[in-house]
């Protein structure tokens, strides 16, 4: 990249810190990922401000601890090492293997592995495959356990961890998501994020785009729309994400409402092409 170009683009302080490390040098992890094309993986903390260190494998190469890097000591093989953009990258699976391990937490190895999937980049059944073949690291019990957690469909990590909580905390079992609702006469209702078709309730998070006047009337509207054909609603913001019991308690409400309300909906039918028949067809 040009050399006036900021650090503050990820892209660049990816390349900078792996231009820092030599020829033998691998960008694995998060860094690799966004290389790969992942929107999400941004170089970021959850908090949205703290810079994440760039992870790079020495690769046997001399590597020199440096600001802004953390050395990763698993030597990557030549098999799993792609060029992107003239940078030696890990290919995807390893870079989310790589990324989900030091994490620790299941649930949010489980919510950066969703990243992926949104991404584009691989699915459930190409990690569980993957993982299958690293059984001699420590660790991949933790990321067979995550990968098995993680879904395919959600539209951002905050929407996954909201799904977490819908399905582990409050103990609902897996949702649909984001699967079309149609009408009594087959016409699009809507697509929430989260769906209990059985309790007949909704779930959405509300990121930062609902908060302006349009989007938040729009969403008014879409919440009676729903109830008007039988289903009730529950909405999360960020904040909410940090208090599972909060959720699970508006959750149950929401349940308890449902019951007394007239089902005049029905779901309609799985998206196509699945994220294997996509990466399939890319791959071919």
């Amino acid at each position: 990249m040009p050399g006036h170009v900021s650090d503050a683009l990820v892209e660049q302080r990816i390349v900078e810190a792996w231009a820092r490390c030599g020829t033998d040098a691998v960008v694995t992890g998060w860094a690799a990922l966004r290389l790969h094309g992942g929107g999400f993986f941004d170089g970021l903390a959850r908090d949205g401000q703290t810079r994440l260190l760039v992870p790079i494998a020495a690769n046997e190469g001399r590597v020199r601890a440096a600001s802004g890097l953390r050395i990763v000591e698993d030597r990557i093989p030549p098999d799993e090492v792609i060029d992107l953009h003239g940078v030696r990258c890990t290919r995807v699976e390893r870079a989310l293997f790589d990324e989900m391990r030091p994490i620790g937490d299941v649930p949010e190895m489980a919510v950066a592995a969703g990243a992926a999937y949104a991404g584009r980049l691989t699915s459930v059944r190409r990690m569980r495959l993957y993982a299958a073949t690293r059984r001699w690291y420590r660790d991949v019990r933790l990321v067979k356990e995550a990968v098995e957690m993680s879904v395919e469909g959600c539209r951002s990590p905050q929407e996954d961890r909201f799904r977490l909580i819908w399905e582990y905390a409050a103990g609902w079992g897996r949702p649909l998501i984001n699967r079309d609702i149609l009408d009594e006469r087959g016409s699009l209702v809507a697509v929430p994020d989260l769906l209990d078709p059985v309790r007949g309730v909704v779930g959405e998070y509300a990121g930062a785009d609902h908060r302006d006047i349009d989007r938040h009337e729009s969403d008014i509207e879409r919440e009676a729309i729903l109830r008007d054909v039988g289903l009730e609603y529950v909405e999360t913001v960020g904040r909410d994400l940090r208090d599972a019991r909060k959720v699970t308690r508006r959750m149950e409400q929401a349940a308890a409402r449902a019951v007394h309300l007239t089902r005049r909906w029905r779901v309609g039918p799985p998206a196509a092409p699945t994220l294997d028949e996509i990466l399939d067809r890319r791959s071919a």
